[in-house]
């Protein structure tokens, strides 16, 4: 019989039991094979699976991030909600926006071995920090070489520059006014310099502590208490809230001079805005807190002086305009309230109205019942802000004849439409008391395409009043009513810094420093519309 050789790899079997023993340890081998096989078609299927749920996961988060940054640049979200609930209602949508694109961006790190879907589009880009920042540079130097027989010297060939903002907690220091004595001379007596004069005499806070005390209570609306609180914890520095209170209120006097100045200035100008908005008084005796009224005023967006005043009063009575407004020869915008009538019997004041007032109605109607007649108004008025907005860094000239081709014959078609409508409404309806309402401002409205100085609406002065709004509701009330008046002559200094883009802060503190040596006749010097740094800022 011919001897037939076993195939390449295969040993030479000589007896039954050899044959047997190699069959088994084949069966062995290919059992391990398959189970190998079979554990990585597990892995491959969880693999399948978690691919799976990242993908679902990413286009769910995709789909999240898009409809939070629809809600955060809705136009309705600010007409549903006040200006401070809708400010809260922005910080939260930031908040979920970063966390959700923070778990995407986890997510897509995570992924491998398949395509990853796109950014989402709309991701700001990181702007750089302010150049005037102080820089502070921390080295980071690579480990040494772990080769023993390595004596090479390492060539810097460049450096990569991370920049991260960071922050301290307010860092506080003591001044130290040195005055050298020197020995009588001439038959003088001891010499020495006279301290400097300070705002409060002989007390213990320097101009830039009482600056930041202001502006936080003021512009970031933190009560004394909390103020006293953040100190200690932070900072290791004791100011009782009763001894701040107490600068608060000297400061006030001080100021009141510059504030009294600063309104007869913007008196002056050919366009204000009034509007006011209600604060909380103590009255001594009484555990309750009473209304009181903190009136707003504010020059015209084009006017040269750019000034924002607040006036407190104990009541909601028109002599309280009527007072503050005397002698005012120009443009008043209002919101239509009766109080302000008193005003307009000197013919050298117009009266301006809110248009934003007479659209509010339609947007509530239109909100509340998706009512076809008030979104008509609604495009109407639409239109007239569009092209108010095209002319808005215009010259006066220019606006005005913009305002007369274009705005004009939409404000007579919207009033046609308006006296149209009136007939065909019931009466007493929303419907019916929104388009009066419009009718009675009507005349007023119209004057706005008269003069190009003249505003469409009394935002601005709205706007002015936001921060006393929001402040209200951390400290509540503004003390008692012989604080209102300080109250409204720190506010109108503040707000009116920041109206001339300036830093608050800053020009506090150099008012301030200043002050007590300025010579009366050089007040116009330190209003906020005129004001240069003299003292070294940091």
């Amino acid at each position: 019989m011919k001897n037939i050789s076993p195939p390449l790899g295969f040993p030479e079997i000589h007896d039954f039991e050899s044959a047997l023993l190699f069959i088994k340890k084949q069966q062995d081998i290919l059992a391990q094979k398959d189970q190998a096989i079979l554990n990585k078609s597990q892995i491959i299927l969880d693999k399948d699976r978690e691919i799976h749920f990242k993908e679902t996961k990413i286009q769910a988060l995709l789909f999240e991030i898009s409809r939070l940054k629809k809600w955060k640049f809705s136009s309705s979200q600010t007409e549903a909600l006040d200006s401070v609930q809708f400010k809260l209602f922005v910080e939260n949508l930031e908040i979920d926006i970063a966390a959700v694109e923070a778990e995407l961006e986890h997510l897509l790190s995570s992924k491998s071995n398949h395509s990853s879907p796109p950014q989402p589009k709309g991701h700001p880009k990181r702007q750089a920090f302010p150049e005037h920042l102080e820089r502070v540079d921390i080295y980071h130097e690579p480990e040494p070489c772990q080769n023993s027989a390595c004596h090479h010297v390492r060539k810097k060939i460049g450096e990569e520059i991370s920049e991260k903002l960071n922050c301290e907690p307010i860092r506080f220091f003591v001044e130290r006014h040195i005055r050298p004595k020197y020995a009588p001379c001439c038959g003088e007596g001891i010499i020495i310099a006279p301290m400097p004069p300070q705002i409060i005499d002989k007390g213990q806070p320097a101009p830039g502590l009482l600056a930041h005390i202001l502006i936080s209570k003021f512009a970031f609306h933190l009560p004394l208490y909390r103020q006293e609180q953040d100190y200690k914890q932070r900072s290791g520095v004791e100011i009782p809230r009763n001894t701040m209170a107490g600068w608060v209120g000297a400061c006030g006097v001080a100021l009141a001079p510059l504030y009294e100045r600063l309104c007869e200035c913007a008196l002056t100008q050919t366009v204000m805005h009034a509007d006011e908005t209600t604060v909380r008084v103590l009255v001594p005796g009484d555990k309750k807190a009473h209304q009181a009224y903190m009136w707003v005023y504010r020059t015209g967006e084009h006017c040269p002086v750019q000034a924002v005043m607040f006036d407190f009063q104990m009541s909601r009575a028109g002599k309280h305009p009527q007072a503050f407004l005397q002698g005012y020869k120009g443009a008043l915008m209002i919101d239509k309230y009766s109080g302000y009538n008193g005003i307009f019997k000197d013919p050298g004041v117009i009266e301006l109205n809110c248009l934003a007032h007479i659209r509010r109605k339609f947007f509530e109607l239109y909100e509340t019942n998706k009512s076809v007649m008030a979104h008509e108004a609604l495009l109407l008025i639409g239109k007239l802000y569009e092209i108010e907005r095209e002319a808005t860094e215009w010259p006066p000239d220019q606006r005005l004849a913009h305002r007369h081709a274009y705005a004009k014959p939409i404000l007579g078609h919207l009033e046609t439409w308006l006296k149209d409508r009136l007939g065909k409404v019931p009466g007493g309806s929303g419907m019916h008391k929104a388009i009066s309402y419009a009718l009675n401002c009507w005349e007023a409205v119209w004057r706005y395409i008269e003069d190009g100085r003249y505003p469409i609406d009394n935002n601005l002065d709205e706007n002015a009043i936001r921060p006393l709004v929001l402040g209200r509701k951390n400290w509540l009330f503004i003390g008692t009513e012989g604080s209102g008046p300080r109250t409204a002559c720190i506010l109108t200094l503040i707000e009116s810094a920041k109206a001339n883009d300036l830093n608050p802060y800053d020009y506090l503190r150099d008012v301030l420093t200043r002050l007590p040596t300025q010579p009366y006749t050089r007040l116009d010097e330190l209003l906020p519309h005129i004001w240069k740094p003299t003292t070294l800022l940091p």
